[in-house]
């Protein structure tokens, strides 16, 4: 059996878990989130906790079980206390802004780039180098931070770029005469 999948998913206080068939929702203080099953995953509520067990002894089973407790454990999580990545906009003249449910980046292009910011993902700018992206689901959270970061990655010289607030970039040397 897997090594993660024996471990329970302890349920805190305050967040409500419904089991209906294949599907999990849970309710918190930071939203709603809902996820499915997989049916080689059978799923038990006891008490404050969720068991998971393989369906069979096949390797697809033991996997997805592992892997089902892993998203319920996010879905937990997530409602409970939510996902937040930074992201720093490092170089001259470079900056965020966000509008609404947009993202304006001046980033050295010859035109300002606007990023559209999918549903259930919230972003702040604390300051104009600074992105906060936040949300009740990790996979957007991620996805997100990715998807802006690929806009203008850090370069190897400068180090110019959007960048994780977390990230190391090694400079290359310049070129010597």
């Amino acid at each position: 059996m897997s090594r993660i999948a024996k471990n329970p998913v302890s349920v805190p206080a305050g967040v409500e878990l419904t089991l209906s068939g294949d599907q999990i929702t849970a309710k918190g203080p930071k939203g709603e989130a809902s996820m499915t099953i997989n049916p080689l995953v059978s799923v038990e509520q006891d008490g404050d906790q969720l068991k998971f067990v393989a369906a069979n002894d096949s390797k697809a089973a033991v996997a997805m079980s592992g892997t089902t407790r892993a998203l319920a454990n996010n879905l937990v999580v997530g409602v409970s206390q939510g996902f937040e990545k930074k992201l720093t906009v490092v170089g001259v003249g470079y900056r965020a802004a966000a509008k609404g449910n947009k993202l304006d980046l001046s980033l050295g292009f010859s035109h300002p780039v606007i990023y559209d910011v999918p549903e259930g993902v919230k972003i702040e700018t604390p300051s104009q180098t600074e992105i906060v992206i936040s949300s009740v689901d990790k996979q957007k959270v991620g996805q997100v931070a990715a998807e802006i970061r690929r806009i203008r990655p850090p370069e190897p010289y400068k180090g110019k770029g959007v960048r994780y607030a977390d990230e190391h970039i090694s400079l290359k040397q310049a070129k010597k005469k």
